[in-house]
């Protein structure tokens, strides 16, 4: 009989709120903020009337400017700022109608917002109009409308589109118009191109104004992340000795990104020497080095640390504490590991997820699934992760085989990729698999649960459950049993909102 678990862990209770905000305070416009522009109420876009002006755009986008704003005068809608919002979020990545709906927008009375402009920004520079979007920007900036976010959208789509002459540039654009170099505005955009991997072209920006902005050590720190995160350590090695040259202090979380990087490309000893060398070694610090050696299996450094860790006084977090259990466990080290997980007066989800990993990686599927049946008994919410794993771990990498359709999910895959409209893929995974001489691809939970997170899910989770029941799989049962019940609650709460927002 396998042991429960004897946690003691509150039931709490998260509710979000939603809020929409519009910004319209007067400013400077070296403060990057536009002046004040009353946009209009929240109103609601009437479905219909959003439905044939699209229909308009999409069908005359090619013809003459005179004809396509007939046919749209002729349609009775209400031009407000949420209905070319709703405008530009059904063409996402088609400036051609949101740019002719934006010419229109101009000979009716309505006057544009920072947010109006940031988005149709946006879907020309998602189109790649590089054209388009100088013109945009320097259209926003003789009115004043640019703000933080313009300047975060425009030169991302220029270093994407490798424009790196005209990235620097734009500064000088927008200093022209009068809203100066400001170091703020520069960090925030260097922040977003190394948030999305652009690290070299986030470099190239602020070597080229140095002169004019002086970077900062959150710039030098944002670079450093940067090349960390795609692996090219020599180059945040460069940034790492120019900030200290420039008198900068390193902080903890950058010298942590490096420690990171190192980790991920195995460079182990360097990890270990750059760990022993901070001198003010915090929480975050032990986590980071405590999860890396459980997962290389360095079991005996990982004690060694987290007892460094206690001699210190500083007491360790769920996530610490996760790391070590799973790291018992995947030594076979199952009684150590419980009387960790025992000693939580209040775990959460990490500690679980360690039981659960752990324990798989045993092959004690059945195991794991009572500790998933008391997560849920003791409040604690599973994730979409819990999920994948529990699968993974009772059927394998690539699903599980059947005579049964209800228990065979190569059907269940195949079907949901044609339901989510992905044929395409639904057809090259046939293929492979009745080519007996090419290997069939790994089954993707991921993309399982996903495209069965609908209406259709919920009853399909519902049948699966008892099918599986019926063939003696009872904690595979359970595992979908709560899993469609967690959609049936998401879709009752998705329904209930659209309700709200119609009143």
């Amino acid at each position: 009989m396998i042991r429960r678990l004897q946690f003691h862990t509150p039931l709490t209770t998260i509710s979000a709120v939603h809020h929409r905000l519009f910004h319209s305070n007067a400013a400077n416009p070296s403060d990057h903020n536009p002046p004040a522009t009353t946009p209009d109420p929240i109103t609601l876009v009437n479905p219909s009337h959003l439905l044939r002006v699209c229909t308009i755009l999409y069908q005359q986008q090619d013809s003459p400017e005179s004809r396509l704003h007939t046919s749209l005068s002729r349609c009775d809608f209400q031009l407000t700022h949420e209905f070319f919002l709703q405008i530009c979020n059904k063409f996402p990545y088609s400036w051609k109608p949101v740019y002719k709906f934006h010419k229109f927008s101009q000979t009716q009375t309505f006057n544009h917002t920072p947010v109006t402009l940031n988005k149709m920004l946006d879907v020309v520079g998602k189109a790649r109009n590089i054209d388009l979007l100088w013109d945009l920007i320097h259209e926003m900036g003789r009115n004043k409308l640019a703000t933080d976010k313009t300047y975060k959208i425009a030169v991302k789509t220029l270093a994407s589109a490798r424009e790196m002459k005209k990235c620097v540039e734009f500064f000088h654009v927008m200093n022209g118009f009068g809203y100066g170099y400001n170091l703020s505005t520069l960090n925030k955009v260097i922040e977003t191109l190394c948030g999305c991997k652009l690290a070299d072209e986030a470099k190239h920006i602020v070597f080229r104004l140095k002169e004019c902005i002086k970077p900062d050590g959150f710039t030098y720190k944002c670079l450093i992340r940067g090349f960390c995160d795609v692996g090219e350590l020599v180059e945040a090695s460069r940034i790492w000795n120019l900030m200290v040259d420039e008198g900068f202090e390193v902080e903890i979380d950058g010298i942590e990104n490096m420690m990171d990087t190192l980790f991920k490309t195995n460079l182990f000893e360097e990890a270990m020497k750059l760990f022993q060398s901070i001198t003010d070694l915090k929480l975050s610090t032990y986590r980071l080095v405590i999860n890396w050696m459980c997962k290389k299996g360095k079991l005996g450094h990982a004690r060694k640390v987290f007892d460094e860790m206690r001699e210190r006084q500083i007491q360790p977090d769920c996530t610490t504490l996760g790391s070590l259990i799973y790291g018992f466990l995947s030594k076979g080290r199952i009684r150590e590991a419980y009387n960790i997980a025992e000693s939580i007066e209040t775990p959460d989800i990490t500690i679980y997820h360690g039981l659960i990993k752990g324990l798989l990686r045993l092959k004690k599927a059945n195991e794991a699934t009572n500790v998933f049946r008391e997560m849920i008994r003791r409040g604690c919410e599973p994730t979409m992760h819990t999920y994948i794993m529990l699968l993974q771990g009772h059927l394998g990498k690539r699903g599980r085989k059947g005579d049964d359709p209800l228990i065979n999910f190569d059907t269940i895959f195949v079907g949901g990729l044609v339901k989510a409209g992905k044929s395409l893929e639904a057809s090259k995974y046939v293929e492979r698999v009745m080519n007996r001489g090419l290997e069939v691809p790994r089954f993707d939970y991921n993309k399982f649960l996903h495209y069965y997170s609908n209406d259709e899910g919920v009853v399909m989770f519902e049948v699966m459950s008892k099918k599986l029941r019926e063939v003696g799989l009872f904690d595979l049962g359970d595992i979908f049993q709560r899993y469609g019940e967690k959609m049936a609650t998401r879709e009752k709460r998705r329904d209930r909102s659209n309700c709200n927002t119609c009143i």
